[in-house]
């Protein structure tokens, strides 16, 4: 992948904003030639089998081809807040992270940055680099970008937000999100196989989907988890979240500013049961709070 060619003309996500973010020009991402990153610090609150005890090497990017009205990471996703980095320095954060003992390097939100991820990555595993890599996408890049990641991600982490479109739009100003999504989670598949653990029980390879529920939309959540499984079977990782808070602007939606009803998903994880769902996660009570969203403040940056 030349990095300059894309840049110049950038089609990363299905926006194919074609925009040359060479010379700084902004597409909807509002992502410019540098990587801008906002926190890169040891995580414990992903999947048990991606912190373990140590965490996950989170690196938090700046930006966002979403614009998820309730988003918990709307500071750095939309507000801009971030700090602008060279190739060569996030090759040096990853080892660092590798250095205070995590368990693999997660990229969260990369869509945007993924040929200077690619380039820093080459560097940093010329360099001793070794750990699981983790591609944690919303799910909106194009299949040429995570075609252009084989061999480069170990484990794909793509969330599955919304079966209907409209859903997707009104909340997120996604079209064709489910439809082109469906193609990408197919291709990471075939790049990283069926899920692989090594003997602490820590996932080396495959593929975990989440879907984080929102509130009114338990018949759309099983819709995704019908989609998921129908498809995807047990070749895949089904993590069901309910730790959804209204934040940024969900005030200015009233049918999703407030809380989960825990019978809601109770009976959403009742019901991926029923249809054979066996690899997964769920999430326990408690995790609807703000205490659980990052502090961006540029640590590790």
């Amino acid at each position: 992948m030349n990095t300059k060619e894309i840049l110049k003309s950038c089609s990363l996500c299905i926006r194919n904003c074609k925009v040359n973010r060479l010379e700084n020009h902004l597409g909807f991402c509002k992502s410019g030639y540098s990587i801008d990153v906002a926190r890169a610090a040891l995580h414990h609150w992903e999947e048990p089998c991606l912190s373990g005890e140590n965490g996950s090497g989170t690196v938090f990017f700046s930006h966002c081809n979403f614009r998820c009205v309730f988003c918990q990471n709307h500071e750095i996703s939309q507000e801009n807040k971030g700090k602008p980095i060279s190739i060569e320095r996030l090759s040096e954060i990853f080892l660092e992270l590798q250095e205070k003992g995590a368990h693999n390097i997660n990229l969260v939100t990369p869509t945007h940055y993924v040929p200077q991820i690619i380039e820093a990555l080459i560097i940093a595993k010329s360099n001793g680099l070794n750990l699981p890599i983790v591609y944690n996408t919303n799910g909106y890049d194009s299949l040429e970008t995570i075609k252009s990641l084989k061999g480069y991600i170990d484990i794909y982490l793509p969330d599955y937000k919304y079966f209907n479109e409209k859903y997707a739009i009104k909340y997120s100003k996604a079209p064709n999100y489910s439809n082109n999504l469906k193609e990408l989670i197919k291709e990471m598949v075939l790049q990283v196989g069926t899920p692989k653990f090594d003997e602490n029980g820590l996932m080396i390879k495959g593929v975990i989907i989440r879907h984080l529920m929102l509130p009114g939309l338990l018949f759309d959540s099983k819709k995704v988890i019908d989609d998921i499984y129908i498809n995807f079977k047990d070749n895949v990782f089904i993590s069901i979240m309910n730790q959804y808070t209204p934040m940024n602007n969900a005030s200015n939606y009233p049918e999703i500013n407030k809380p989960l009803n825990p019978k809601h998903y109770d009976s959403l994880i009742d019901y991926a049961l029923s249809i054979g769902v066996t690899q997964g996660f769920i999430q326990d009570t408690g995790t609807n709070t703000e205490a659980y969203v990052p502090n961006f403040n540029n640590e590790g940056v």
